[in-house]
């Protein structure tokens, strides 16, 4: 199936996406593409934590995850965060429906480091036929990242990695993270282009720092496969085109 975009919708963003958001998802449908939606739910799973008096740490950028933790991501992911993309989606008229990465092993998970992290997965495969199914019939699949390992136990996987897992699988033609910030910025100003070399130097040399890193380090990731351009863009301002940097392939960029 040609024409797949995944966009990657991140935890700090879900309450600010306005109605013109969900409609340029229904644009692009209209115009040929088939849209999947991956989302993250950060701020909501901690606010979840600290309502039920369970406590975490990050280690490495990432959230330990123990039994009791990956309780509280499980539901907050699968539940509030995915149903209320579902119905913005839906108010917006498009015809969405909710997963989990753990429905008929949409995401099937390794451990990262089970001593380190405890339950935080990397994706080992994905359910292409699942989601190619509902493309066909053109529903949008809205994945909350929660996979499933061969023992059955689910795993807490980075919604920005899990994007570019689903996005490398299904052999997409973008792959868009919507963040909080309008792209790479350097100087105060945006940087609209730039290539896999140059964003591992901007890592070296602190241009691309935080929670930025593992958003590029997704896209750089997912550019090893079929994909030829991912796009860090804002939440905001989806009335005309999507701005924001676009990171190409090296020979995407030098052929022209």
């Amino acid at each position: 199936m040609k024409n797949i975009v995944v966009v990657k919708c991140g935890g700090s963003t879900i309450d600010t996406l306005s109605d013109d958001f969900f409609r340029s998802i229904k644009k692009l449908q209209e115009t040929g593409h088939a849209p999947v939606i991956v989302h993250g739910g950060g701020p909501a799973i901690k606010r979840m934590l600290a309502l039920l008096n369970v406590e975490s740490e990050f280690v490495d950028g990432l959230r330990k995850t123990d039994e009791q933790v990956m309780e509280v991501v499980e539901m907050v992911l699968s539940g509030s965060v995915n149903k209320t993309l579902v119905r913005k989606l839906g108010h917006a008229g498009l015809n969405a429906v909710g997963l989990s990465g753990c429905d008929s092993h949409l995401l099937e998970a390794t451990p990262r480091n089970q001593e380190k992290l405890g339950f935080v997965g990397e994706v080992a495969a994905v359910n292409t036929t699942l989601l190619f199914d509902l493309l066909e019939k053109g529903i949008v699949p809205v994945i909350a990242p929660v996979g499933i390992s061969d023992s059955g136990h689910a795993y807490n996987i980075n919604a920005d990695t899990g994007a570019g897992a689903i996005a490398s699988a299904l052999a997409a033609e973008k792959l868009l993270f919507v963040t909080d910030v309008p792209g790479i910025m350097k100087n105060g100003e945006l940087i609209e282009k730039t290539t896999e070399a140059e964003v591992e130097k901007f890592i070296r040399d602190g241009t691309i720092y935080g929670g930025m890193i593992p958003k590029v380090e997704a896209a750089l990731k997912s550019l090893r496969g079929n994909l030829h351009e991912v796009v860090i863009t804002t939440a905001s301002g989806h009335k005309g085109p999507i701005i924001g940097t676009a990171i190409h392939k090296e020979e995407k960029v030098t052929a022209k």
